[in-house]
């Protein structure tokens, strides 16, 4: 019968390697964790951790090996580098230079209404194109149709 520091060693083990096991991806199946899944790869794969664990290796060094056999793409926490960074960072650099781009434009515009108005204040002629700008940006727009209000 197996003495309890035994039965503790066990329980330690398949802990951990049921802790590893559902950070790895299962090659055959991609989407499930090699704990869920019932492929003949996850069950060696699950049997190759426990083997690793029990000759004495670290998490950390299991995971690298993981890594090293099946690439990067078996975790399911790929490192946190330069490129993955690029991946994660790029919507928020596009809508931030698309925003940049919105006010910049907003901000000439309303800078060349004001150009225009010292301008024509000052006695300036303006031109063709620039009467039409002003006119077009100083004319309040219709008031919004109601339904429920009569139309005059």
């Amino acid at each position: 019968m197996a003495s309890e520091e035994d039965v503790k060693q066990r329980q330690i083990v398949e802990d951990r390697a049921r802790n590893i096991s559902h950070n790895v991806r299962c090659t055959e199946c991609g989407s499930q964790s090699i704990e869920d899944s019932q492929a003949d790869v996850a069950v060696l794969l699950r049997r190759l951790i426990r083997d690793e664990i029990k000759s004495g290796k670290s998490d950390k060094e299991i995971y690298k090996k993981l890594e090293d056999d099946f690439g990067e793409t078996v975790l399911y926490a790929p490192k946190f580098d330069l490129q993955t960074a690029a991946i994660w960072l790029s919507p928020v650099i596009v809508g931030g230079v698309a925003a940049g781009m919105w006010a910049y434009q907003k901000h000439r515009q309303r800078t060349n209404v004001h150009i225009m108005a010292l301008n024509l204040v000052r006695g300036v002629p303006l031109t063709p194109r620039e009467k039409e700008t002003m006119i077009d940006i100083l004319t309040p727009p219709p008031p919004p149709r109601r339904w429920w209000w009569p139309v005059k």
